[in-house]
């Protein structure tokens, strides 16, 4: 497969076709993961109702510590606490905002958030819109890379080129599905957020984005020859954001629910 991609030139209409993300970071208590896992449960039995398509909820697995950020330190994790990497799916953002706004008076979801099995001040959360979708995700989807880092406004179209170049590579050597997001709706949060995880500069956008994969094996294998394959050496692949504040890690699923 070559790694041809879509021209830098995508409209808007195209954007639209995609899904709609709403992104989160999570730290959860080890403990308290089966209570985690029926929390998101319940809540997902109430968000299908308002639109949303598909929850994935992961935990964390090979989550590495950097040297200048990382998936811990973004929701300020504590010794006792994994990190979950999550979204949800919906068809646009119009379905999401009037999701969101339907859960904020749903007694339901009220009588949920008292008994979080989690600190819930320090999740970070933020509405994303998809600049490329390859491959498909769903039933049978046993691992996930999640990403997280700040991209220049301005280099959005030359983003969207390298992911365009890069993900073809990935679905050649195993994935079933990667996904590139761009911030749309992301907000600042009182304790952290998207912007202070990757410590973003005032002109630049956080992307939330991930990679489906079959198995952790899959994943080990794939990585093993995208890192030799000498298509990602190309001078057309040299990343234009600053690599050093990228997040990234492993996550297991936990939760992966359509409606």
């Amino acid at each position: 497969m070559e790694a041809t991609g879509r021209p830098p030139e995508t409209t808007d209409k195209e954007e639209n076709a995609m899904p709609y993300i709403e992104g989160f970071v999570t730290a959860v208590p080890a403990a308290n993961k089966e209570a985690y896992r029926k929390h998101a449960a319940d809540a997902h039995a109430i968000f299908k109702e308002f639109g949303m398509t598909r929850m994935v909820e992961t935990w964390g697995d090979d989550v590495p510590d950097g040297k200048v950020t990382d998936f811990r330190r973004a929701v300020q994790a504590k010794d006792d606490e994994v990190v979950l990497f999550s979204w949800f799916e919906y068809p646009d953002r119009a379905t999401r905002d009037e999701a969101n706004r339907k859960i904020m008076s749903d007694p339901r979801m009220e009588a949920m958030g008292s008994t979080m099995p989690f600190d819930a001040t320090r999740m970070i959360y933020g509405g994303f819109q998809a600049i490329l979708e390859d491959g498909q995700g769903g039933p049978g989807t046993g691992y996930v890379d999640g990403t997280l880092m700040a991209v220049p406004q301005a280099n959005k179209e030359a983003y969207r080129a390298f992911a365009a170049q890069s993900a073809p590579l990935f679905r050649e050597h195993g994935a079933r599905r990667v996904v590139e997001t761009w911030a749309d709706d992301v907000p600042d949060g009182k304790v952290t957020d998207f912007r202070r995880a990757v410590q973003a500069k005032p002109d630049e956008a956080v992307v939330y984005s991930w990679i489906e994969w079959p198995s952790k094996e899959a994943r080990v294998a794939g990585w093993e020859k995208i890192m030799a394959d000498p298509r990602m050496q190309s001078d057309s692949m040299k990343m234009p954001f600053d690599g050093q504040r990228m997040i990234y890690g492993g996550f297991m699923p936990l939760l992966d629910l359509r409606n």
